[in-house]
């Protein structure tokens, strides 16, 4: 009989994707999400084409955890997804983040320490927030990892990272799965507490885990009207809505921007490696690419006459540079990313041209963040 697996999350942007890749490959897919309105809009229902298909929905949200313990039985592996998402609205919204990101994960937990279940896996959706600056080098003191940027630095739009010992000029480098963590966000605080809290439970339950720390994910069902995340689906909206990209800061930071289909390539390998017991990957491009050259080749895309805007403005606990090293799980998992950016956008493109028109809500995010003195 094909296992069992429960995605939290399940109806979202990733989970859809891999809930869809799940089936076709034979295994029982049930779902578990509670439909927040800001990710799939008001009086939202499950997708249709999630509903085609013989896929079991569980409408709950990751804190009640009488229908979470409900859902949990019979269930072999959990692909935890369930979370808000969205560094700027996370530092306001502290208890909201707190509560479903940190309480959710330890309710899951509690119920499988608790009981008696069939859970044989666990595979946690991270972040590469989690790192904040990352990996960087120093010519006179080698490798560093530089502090978040101070709101007085970004003031005086200084953009650039500095060395932490002698204040020199520092070059980004591919963070690799041991360098230290340092988030700069509420988000990626949760983040890694929920990084935390399974390894911690897992390990003492023996429950084999795998923790992938998900870089910039983009792609087909990408939620269009949540002005919070997913650069690439703000700059579509607003080049839809006759609106250029805004542009942060000086243009110059840079993101590893991942395919849908390669991140759904490196979950399904975490899923299926039958003698990893534990392990923490990143899924990325372990490419680097600037947010003016995304939004430049964006428009490129969409044919559009429309110029990026430079407003040279910069969200706190927004990080200046990150990509990934791939070294860990190209080795040990056996994952090659697919998609550059090129493909990868003209997919994207062509299904945001196909999907109903949006407001633009970008702007309005961002005077939501003004106000509180984290625009700036």
């Amino acid at each position: 009989m094909s296992k069992k697996i429960l995605i939290t999350g399940g109806a979202g942007f990733i989970g859809s994707h891999l809930a869809e890749h799940l089936i076709e490959k034979g295994y029982q897919v049930k779902l578990y999400d509670n439909l927040n309105p800001q990710v799939h809009g008001p009086n939202a229902e499950l997708p249709e084409y999630l509903r085609r298909n013989s896929i079991e929905f569980v409408k709950g949200d990751i804190t009640d955890k009488v229908t979470l313990e409900k859902a949990i039985k019979g269930i072999n592996v959990i692909i935890h997804l369930a979370a808000e998402t969205g560094v700027g609205q996370s530092m306001y919204e502290v208890e909201k983040y707190t509560k479903t990101n940190i309480q959710g994960t330890a309710i899951l937990l509690e119920i499988l320490a608790n009981g008696k279940y069939q859970v044989e896996k666990i595979v946690l959706a991270s972040s590469r927030a989690v790192y904040g600056e990352g990996k960087y080098e120093c010519e006179r003191c080698g490798i560093v990892y530089p502090p978040p940027r101070e709101p007085e630095q970004i003031k005086n739009k200084d953009w650039e990272l500095k060395c932490p010992y002698c204040k020199k000029d520092i070059k980004v480098l591919p963070t690799d799965e041991d360098s230290p963590l340092n988030p700069g966000s509420i988000y990626a605080v949760t983040k890694q507490t929920q990084e935390q809290l399974i390894s911690n439970v897992c390990k003492s339950f023996m429950i084999p885990f795998v923790i992938l720390r998900y870089q910039n994910v983009y792609g087909p069902r990408q939620s269009l009207s949540n002005p919070y995340t997913g650069i690439l689906s703000i700059f579509s909206t607003r080049i839809m809505n006759g609106e250029p990209p805004l542009i942060f800061e000086d243009g110059k930071e840079s993101r590893d921007f991942v395919n849908i289909n390669d991140v759904i390539q490196a979950t399904m390998f975490a899923i299926e490696n039958k003698t990893l017991k534990e392990g923490i990957f990143n899924v990325g491009t372990g490419r680097k690419v600037s947010v003016l050259e995304v939004a430049n080749i964006l428009l490129g895309k969409f044919n559009s006459t429309l110029k990026p805007k430079i407003i040279e403005k910069c969200r706190i606990g927004d990080i200046r540079s990150c990509y990934a090293d791939l070294t860990r799980i190209k080795r040990t998992l056996g994952y090659k990313p697919k998609y550059d950016i090129e493909m990868g956008l003209a997919n994207f493109v062509d299904w945001v041209k196909s999907q109903p028109s949006f407001a633009d809500l970008s702007e309005k995010a961002n005077k939501e963040l003004k106000k509180r003195d984290l625009f700036i």
